[in-house]
């Protein structure tokens, strides 16, 4: 199995980006995919998720209004929009595939590489 994060970058405060997370591998839409985070020094944290049907979705509240998350089951992919960005959103971006919403929220079976999202003036 692979999931294979991009679109990270450097953004200013206020500005947008789009993640996208490529998966192989696996039944694509027979996993919830969800997106963690990590910051400098913290733990990695959970952001949002996506039933396999694309139907539910569950954010954090540190993102809940601002990040929109997606997938394209006939691309096998899955996207995280986010606007508004802040300064504390800067971290390393993390796509994840679990075999229900409840794992890929807590323990996933699959991780992607990251990529680097910094949010700054």
């Amino acid at each position: 199995v692979q999931l294979q994060a991009s679109g990270g970058g450097l953004v200013h405060p206020g500005g947008s980006l789009r993640l996208s997370c490529a998966a192989s591998g696996l039944t694509f839409s027979s996993y919830a995919m969800g997106w963690f985070r990590q910051a400098p020094g913290k733990q990695r944290e959970f952001i949002a998720r996506i039933s396999g049907s694309g139907i539910s979705t569950y954010y954090a509240n540190s993102v809940k209004g601002r990040f929109t998350i997606s997938r394209d089951n006939a691309k096998n992919t899955v996207i995280l929009r986010m606007n508004t960005l802040k300064p504390e959103d800067t971290a390393v971006y993390y796509c994840a595939a679990g075999s229900t919403p409840v794992v890929v929220t807590t323990t996933p079976n699959y991780w992607g590489q990251g990529t680097q999202v910094t949010v700054s003036s």
